[in-house]
């Protein structure tokens, strides 16, 4: 009786011995980062899925006033069209080519929506308009939510990157559960920034440059009084 009770009082200071071993070589820590990251993700599809739900209707609002800018609102609507037929789920964070696709087709919305703006500002009668002026405000608020998101998911990456980088989590990382870093959003401000469109008139051309290094030209003498 006595020897099965100091077996089973090993067995369990084993049991417990290989658990805080494991804790501490971080079997929890890099799920916990991994799903955390996960759920930063989920807000940032949430993000862009609300701005490209905005995108119909604000393009068929505009038509009404800027009819003639036809480039321009077909431009945001193939662009709304490129970035939401690319699915990434959550398998692909890990995967460069994948995100660089995703976060290329988003910027390349941005863009086209950036034109917009630029184009609506010479449309008064479209920026009075009630309707117009709620999805503008809503797009502003949905572009401000997404760099919330993305600026919370990239912290949380940078926390599991961080995570299963470091000893001894690194060795649960590599042995148990072969974790592979997650992708960031990158800054990329040539992306970002809406190019601009100019309506005005040309500029003029430069003036030529003055040499200062070339002769005077040569002056003309007045006739002398009484010549002929």
């Amino acid at each position: 009786m006595g020897h099965s009770f100091v077996a089973r009082l090993g067995r369990f200071a084993l049991v417990v011995t290989a658990a805080a071993g494991l804790s501490a070589c971080g079997v929890n820590s890099v799920p916990t980062a991994e799903e955390n990251a996960k759920a930063k993700w989920a807000d940032v599809e949430s993000a862009y899925q609300r701005r490209a739900a905005l995108i119909p209707n604000l393009v068929a609002t505009a038509k009404g006033a800027a009819s003639s800018e036809t480039t321009i609102l077909t431009n945001v609507t193939n662009a709304r069209a490129a970035a939401t037929s690319i699915n990434i789920t959550t398998d692909d964070l890990s995967d460069p080519a994948t995100f660089e696709k995703f976060q290329n087709s988003q910027n390349q919305l941005t863009q086209a929506l950036g034109q917009l703006r630029t184009v609506v500002e010479n449309y008064p009668t479209l920026q009075s308009q009630a309707r117009f002026a709620d999805l503008m405000q809503a797009l502003s608020s949905s572009e401000d939510r997404i760099d919330v998101s993305r600026t919370r998911y990239n912290e949380a990456v940078q926390e599991y990157n961080t995570t299963i980088r470091t000893f001894p989590a690194v060795i649960a990382a590599k042995v148990i559960y072969g974790a592979k870093p997650l992708i960031p959003f990158k800054a990329e401000p040539d992306a970002e920034t809406a190019p601009t469109v100019d309506f005005g008139s040309p500029a003029a051309p430069p003036a030529p440059a003055v040499n200062d290094n070339a002769p005077a030209p040569a002056q003309t003498a007045a006739p002398a009084a009484g010549a002929n």
